[in-house]
């Protein structure tokens, strides 16, 4: 799957789990800070995100994911 689409797919979960526009989500998005994640909403991304690319990622690992262009590269990465 190419970046570009593993980012378009994390750009439309993030805005149904955080529940913002997608104009707000860019690359460089702090998803606590800019889009107001709770932690809970947190663990709800990293269940999104296995569901949506069908993958495992590991829990500790993926909160430390803090940005949505760090969450393309962990995925990216995951989905090689």
């Amino acid at each position: 799957m190419e970046r570009s689409q593993v980012e378009q797919r994390v750009v439309k979960v993030t805005c149904q789990v955080l529940g913002v526009d997608a104009a707000m989500v860019q690359p460089d998005s702090h998803f606590v800070f800019d889009l107001g994640a709770e932690s809970t909403q947190s663990v709800e991304l990293v269940a999104a995100f296995d569901g949506e690319f069908d993958i495992e990622m590991d829990e500790d690992a993926a909160l430390q994911v803090e940005t949505v262009g760090a969450a393309v590269e962990f995925i990216t990465a995951s989905l090689a």
